[in-house]
């Protein structure tokens, strides 16, 4: 996720129009994030809508304009464990037709198919973790700032996630 540190800075002061170019630039990949999180399009679109009004409320008191990317993502985080925790129940209801429409039409549908099934089967902090590392690229260190937690017991459960979903996939 790449953000413009000069737009961050400027939206900090109050500027509402670097804000919005901020917005542009990190909105996309929140709501993936949301949905791959989530599972469907409505919770995915409130957990990023109720995350960019608590960035905007909170910027001016972000320290240091380069973490942004990680900030904005550890409040989408929380954002998503709160949503998660209302529907416990259906926490595995992913829509796969729509979770499909944002991955490549390259490849065998049958084994995206297979892959987001396995991905359905995980639990929440795991499929985050893989999503956050996997389709965003954040490491190991970024995606322990963003949880809140140590980063070996991310990393451990990153590893353990993979070889779960290498067994389901096997």
């Amino acid at each position: 996720m790449n953000v413009d540190v000069g737009a961050v800075r400027r939206a900090k002061e109050g500027n509402i129009e670097s804000f919005e170019m901020v917005y542009a630039q990190v909105a996309p990949d929140l709501y993936k994030v949301a949905l791959y999180t989530l599972g469907n399009t409505h919770d995915a679109e409130d957990a990023v809508s109720e995350t960019f009004l608590e960035a905007f409320k909170g910027i001016k008191n972000l320290r240091d304009e380069t973490k942004f990317a990680s900030w904005i993502m550890k409040i989408l985080s929380i954002r998503c464990k709160r949503k998660i925790g209302q529907y416990i129940k259906d926490k595995n209801s992913i829509d796969i037709d729509e979770i499909m429409g944002l991955t490549s039409t390259e490849g065998d549908p049958t084994q995206r198919a297979e892959v987001l099934t396995a991905l359905n089967e995980l639990k929440q902090e795991e499929r985050l973790i893989v999503v956050l590392s996997v389709l965003q690229g954040y490491t190991i260190r970024e995606i322990a700032a963003i949880l809140g937690c140590p980063q070996g017991t991310v990393s451990s459960k990153f590893h353990r996630t993979l070889k779960k979903l290498k067994e389901k996939l096997s």
